[in-house]
């Protein structure tokens, strides 16, 4: 299990290397969302490394990461994303976040437009929470580190999922899958990584220094990220394409894989 100590926490990561054949081709990097892996993007790994070297992080306090004490807001996880990098001799590379993983990448190539060849934001936004939305994911957050996550499966499944993948019996097994990795993860890490992404500060005044060529996409069915607010993002983000992907919720890469991959793959080309 591959753990780099980066900016001072130990994060989890997976490599694919270069491609046979390909010792210089460019690296893609994945950054997941509130409550998930590296393994949210496992379709798109897979797809895409014949020709790319593809890189996932664990947030820490999530996935294979160990539970870390502090260091969850999002400037942080930037910093580890850089410590990342420079761990692996990776210099530019190509990006692609979702959701928590989207407000890292935005902080990334608005600070540090050389290290980012390319930006693909998913199914996320520049501000912050929804102050309707606030309170009760603290009160989430502070359940879940008393009862785990079983209890609050029902409510928090449809903030995760749209309604396609939630009705299916395949769906279901993907749910499950997810599931089962989430229960694995420590209760006190998920709730300091929730409270992280809750009080997270906005960056839409930021977003006029990105340069990186831009790719928006959200989930029709979005209901954390509502479409609204990545047309907002495309919009400020100069020469961004969005895409509003059908049949999808909040975790586009996983309820569309097909068409997030076609997606990424189309804008990693150019």
């Amino acid at each position: 299990m591959p753990i780099a100590h980066v900016n001072g926490a130990d994060v989890h990561y997976t490599d694919t290397g270069s491609p046979p054949g390909k010792p210089d081709a460019p690296a893609v990097v994945f950054g997941h969302g509130l409550l998930f892996s590296g393994w949210m993007f496992s379709h798109q790994v897979e797809a895409l490394e014949d020709h790319y070297r593809c890189v996932t992080i664990d947030w820490r306090s999530q996935g294979q990461s160990p539970m870390a004490r502090d260091g969850h807001d999002m400037d942080t996880l930037t910093s580890d994303v850089l410590g990342l990098l420079d761990h692996l001799g990776l210099d530019a590379v190509h990006y692609v976040g979702l959701s928590m993983g989207g407000y890292v990448g935005m902080r990334l190539a608005a600070r540090h437009p050389e290290r980012v060849l390319s930006l693909a934001l998913l199914d996320t936004g520049s501000g912050p929470e929804d102050a309707d939305k606030v309170s009760k994911y603290r009160l989430l957050a502070n359940v879940y580190l008393v009862v785990g996550p079983g209890p609050l499966r029902r409510q928090i499944e449809p903030l995760m999922f749209g309604p396609m993948i939630r009705s299916d019996a395949a769906g279901q097994e993907v749910l499950n899958q997810w599931f089962g990795l989430l229960r694995g993860t420590s209760r006190a890490g998920i709730r300091r990584a929730v409270l992280g992404v809750v009080e997270r500060t906005p960056v839409d005044d930021e977003l006029g220094d990105i340069r990186a060529r831009t790719l928006v996409a959200v989930g029709a069915d979005d209901v954390s990220q509502e479409p609204y607010k990545s047309e907002a993002l495309a919009a400020a983000i100069d020469g961004a394409k969005l895409e509003i992907v059908p049949d999808a919720g909040h975790s586009s890469t996983i309820e569309q894989p097909a068409v997030l991959t076609r997606l990424i793959r189309e804008h990693l080309e150019g």
